[in-house]
């Protein structure tokens, strides 16, 4: 039992390391480029290097940390082509997900759709961009449900998890909310139409959104990005 008591505690800790740099890593606490020390995160959690290790790995899973044996670990620059990955495969799988939601949205879809609009209103009116982006993936997460395509939104949530850093480096990114509701507005709309292309072509205008933040980070931010993307 007391072997059982140290593995809960050692899962404990793990969990609460990855959460915090998790969190600072999402939130631009910590920045591309930046180092972190196992021997720092280890004191500072009061634990040993082990667990901290573990969390380490399990961002460096996620893209979000660099591991390397013998140098510092830092939190892992924007790549282009993981970005282009990213967006690629994210854009298949909406395109998808938008037709099936079209053809499947009956009555309660559509309230589902306007009372997401209606939360994110109010975070926009409110200028809450962190609450706009919990809604944001919401929204998402409903389409889907719509679709009945639940388990597709696992690999959205991924994928656009890996450019949420990038979109949160955005100047005035408050200004840019209206913009996002729009769209969002115009999808739901087509999708309680029941027009598919339509649904796909906003869709695609809304995912494109990210190429003007894109070319302005590499201007003012370069080292940000991998050298070789540069």
């Amino acid at each position: 039992m007391a072997n059982a008591g140290r593995v809960t505690e050692r899962r404990t800790s793990v969990d609460e390391v990855f959460a915090y740099l998790h969190e600072q890593i999402l939130s631009l606490g910590l920045l591309p480029g930046d180092k972190i020390s196992e021997a720092d995160m280890a004191a500072r959690f009061g634990i040993s290097r082990q667990p901290v290790r573990d969390a380490f790995s399990r961002l460096a899973n996620l893209d979000l940390l660099l591991i390397r044996p013998q140098r510092a670990t830092e939190v892992k620059r924007f790549s282009m082509r993981e970005i282009e990955k990213s967006r690629f495969v994210r854009a298949a799988v909406e395109r998808e997900v938008l037709r099936r939601a079209c053809v499947l949205c009956d009555a309660d879809g559509a309230a589902l759709l306007d009372a997401s609009l209606k939360a994110q209103d109010k975070a926009v009116q409110a200028r809450d961009v962190d609450g706009f982006g919990t809604l944001d993936y919401e929204f998402h997460k409903a389409i889907c449900e719509i679709a009945q395509a639940d388990f597709v939104f696992d690999v959205i949530m991924t994928e656009k998890a890996k450019v949420d850093r990038l979109c949160r480096l955005a100047l005035s990114k408050e200004q840019r909310l209206p913009d996002l509701l729009s769209d969002h507005q115009r999808i739901a709309d087509a999708i309680k139409a029941h027009d598919a292309d339509l649904a796909v072509e906003v869709g695609k205008f809304h995912l494109s959104r990210l190429d003007e933040t894109i070319v302005r980070i590499t201007e003012t931010n370069a080292n940000y990005f991998e050298p070789a993307d540069t």
